[in-house]
């Protein structure tokens, strides 16, 4: 299994970089940035500072989106990124959540973000498009190394669009049930559009915190499931109640109160009193070292290929040693049964 990290783009810009590049020493596989330049700086400029400072790290946003740049000028971007990077760069996509909510506007409806992102691929890999009607290709870009494009979702419809469209799923949460109906949705989907279901990548992450106290973990951590929550609540407005997505998916929200975007991903959002333990230790990956060791054992076994760190806990640097020195070792010499 790959280990990865996503820090938030929060000035200061050189604390982003800092944490990356300590990533990379401690031996994490891939480094990642949020895509929402409202509530935070804009990513490009500091993804184009952490390809430069890291040697060997695969860089990406975790994620971005469709909408509030122009597609082309997204697939055009990552295509440069790629070429600076000596072929390093990841795509990871969603339907736009902050990054578009804080300007005003909603997320992509499912159809055009099938259509945007079958464009997007294809145009920042060099290959010829079609889009609003002009022919276009980024000659200069035909034969740089291929970039995955990952898709982010939690509903049947848009885990269609990574199954047909997508290299892989990201997964915003690390409950190996909801997991585990993601990726055979997705790889349903796959399999209908003639796609090898085999081939999609799965990609989990969330907030990881190291520490004997569990109840301040806890604490630490709570603001993330209320974050999946402003998700889950637009599957049911869509999907009902009593849709095919999972009860351990969609049962917590019950309690859940309005969402204020200006404590996302933030430790002690007060929008994050609802969630209870239990889906704290669900969703999440904390606890002793052995604790962490033995949730992403089980994470590996049901197939994850790459665990990614919401590094937005204290203790961030504690966080990156006691991976490095404990338990990215401890899964790697893990031999499955």
């Amino acid at each position: 299994m790959r280990f990865g990290v996503t820090v938030l783009p929060d000035p200061p810009w050189q604390r982003l970089v800092e944490l990356v590049v300590l990533a990379e020493k401690h031996g994490f596989d891939s480094g990642w940035t949020y895509d929402s330049p409202i509530l935070w700086q804009e990513p490009y400029p500091l993804v184009t500072l952490l390809v430069e400072r890291t040697e060997r790290m695969d860089i990406g946003m975790c994620v971005t989106n469709p909408i509030t740049r122009e597609p082309a000028v997204t697939a055009s971007a990552h295509a440069t990124l790629q070429d600076i990077s000596g072929g390093r760069i990841v795509m990871g996509m969603g339907r736009g959540d902050s990054a578009v909510r804080t300007m005003g506007h909603k997320p992509t409806k499912i159809v055009e973000f099938e259509r945007r992102l079958r464009m997007v691929k294809d145009f920042m890999n060099g290959r010829p498009v079609e889009w609003e009607g002009t022919e276009m290709r980024l000659e200069w870009a035909a034969d740089l190394p291929e970039i995955p494009l990952y898709v982010a979702g939690y509903g049947p419809r848009a885990l269609g669009v990574a199954g047909r469209v997508g290299d892989g799923v990201i997964i915003q949460l690390a409950d190996p049930a909801i997991i585990e109906w993601t990726m055979a949705t997705a790889r349903r989907a796959a399999e209908e559009a003639g796609r090898d279901p085999a081939a999609l990548k799965c990609l989990v992450c969330a907030p990881s915190l190291v520490s004997d106290d569990i109840a301040r973990a806890r604490e630490e951590v709570r603001w993330f499931p209320a974050m999946v929550g402003n998700h889950v609540a637009d599957i049911i407005r869509v999907h009902g109640e009593h849709s095919e997505v999972p009860r351990e998916l969609t049962d917590y929200i019950k309690g859940r109160d309005e969402y204020d975007y200006k404590d996302h991903s933030r430790v002690g959002a007060a929008h994050g009193g609802f969630v209870p333990d239990e889906i704290c230790d669900r969703f999440c990956v904390i606890g002793s070292p052995a604790q962490i060791v033995d949730k992403l054992r089980g994470l590996e076994a049901i197939g994850v290929d790459e665990w990614i760190v919401y590094l937005m806990t204290s203790g961030q640097e504690e966080t990156l040693a006691a991976y490095g020195a404990e338990i990215i070792p401890a899964v790697n010499s893990y031999s499955r049964p």
